[in-house]
């Protein structure tokens, strides 16, 4: 993921080195310090007994337990940072034994989907047992942790870095003749509520027919999300450009006049922590329409720096926009807020070095 991309290539006073199952993108993702430890032949087997059979989280075996350990000792690390909850439970066998300090990054659905079944919530509580500290993306997310049993003085919000030089501001103007070009980026999933983007920008099409919506992103959605386009006879009007670079999405940012985000909590529990293209369409200066979901509001405050609507509610998503667009005065001041809120809160520079500071007192 790039958000962890950025997070882990901007350290200075700490040498990562990183542990994963496979190695893909290295031409978009360069960094030589990866340490590939693959499945082993029997995973698929683990993977049916513990998810299917038995209905628990999956959790490495002594083999894998001791295979990491081996990489760990290889590189003499001093610290263990596990991105996403979920895997710290499979790797728990490893946090069990390691004699070394550990922490956890929860980033949204890691924290919220399975917990109503008792063998993952009680794993999950084993496993925040065992680390040494927790690194949340939101105050929504310090909450659910919090509410799982783990100490407050355990958790610290580590929010994500966005890197400014890469997102300059830029002062936007109303288009002439109507011709409003609205936006989302996100992967193609329920919880990014671009069905509810789908609906609003339908009602606004039909006062400003010069409008246009992009939708860049890719994911499961992307089939039915068209099929929803030409139900609202919009499919002419709405593209769907698929996975984008970063370079493109630049310029999608600054060829738009508002950035759509109405995320939702999804049917499995999965929530946002802050999105990170709605951080960097922010930096950019372009004017934000979301929701009060998950760490939305900590980045949007309602009114000065972005709108903020109910989840799923299309109709008053739609009332923004419209009146955004009839009234586009508060567009400049909305987009300029946004972006001094993002450089405030949200600088990478400033949380890498908040992360490294977090890293060297827990070794310490």
């Amino acid at each position: 993921m790039l958000h962890i991309y950025r997070q882990i290539v901007s350290l200075q006073r700490v040498r990562p080195v990183v542990i994963a199952r496979k190695r893909e993108n290295s031409d978009r993702f360069p960094f030589d310090e990866v340490r590939v430890v693959k499945k082993p032949s029997l995973h698929f087997l683990r993977r049916i007994w513990f998810k299917q059979i038995t209905d628990r989280p999956l959790k490495i075996s002594a083999l894998e337990t001791r295979v990491l350990q081996g990489v760990l000792a290889d590189v003499n690390a001093q610290l263990l940072h596990i991105y996403f909850g979920h895997i710290a439970v499979l790797v728990l066998p490893l946090l069990e034994t390691w004699p070394k300090p550990s922490l956890v990054s929860f980033h949204g659905a890691d924290v919220l989907v399975g917990m109503h079944k008792p063998a993952y919530r009680r794993a999950t509580q084993q496993m925040l047992a065992a680390v040494k500290g927790v690194l949340v993306r939101s105050e929504s997310l310090q909450r659910a942790v919090t509410e799982l049993g783990c100490p407050p003085e355990k958790i610290e919000i580590q929010r994500t870095g966005i890197p400014l030089d890469a997102f300059p501001f830029r002062e936007r103007t109303p288009p002439p003749n109507g011709e409003w070009r609205l936006l989302q980026a996100a992967r193609l999933i329920e919880k990014k509520g671009i069905a509810t983007t789908l609906r609003a920008f339908a009602k606004f099409h039909e006062i400003f027919p010069a409008s246009i919506m992009t939708v860049a992103g890719e994911g499961p959605q992307f089939e039915d999300l068209q099929k929803l386009a030409k139900e609202l006879r919009i499919a002419s009007v709405v593209f769907f450009p698929g996975f984008v670079s970063q370079s493109e999405l630049r310029e999608l940012f600054y060829s738009s006049h508002m950035f759509l985000h109405p995320s939702e909590t999804g049917r499995d529990g999965n929530q946002e922590g802050v999105p990170n293209s709605m951080l960097e369409a922010m930096a950019t200066g372009l004017p934000v329409f979301a929701t009060r979901h998950g760490g939305i509001p900590e980045a949007v405050e309602h009114g000065v720096s972005g709108v903020l609507v109910d989840e799923r509610d299309d109709k008053a998503l739609a009332k923004a926009i419209i009146s955004a667009a009839l009234y586009p005065e508060r567009l400049s001041e909305m987009g300029s807020a946004g972006a001094k809120q993002v450089a405030n809160k949200f600088e990478q520079a400033k949380q890498t070095r908040r992360l490294e500071e977090i890293y060297l007192r827990a070794i310490a």
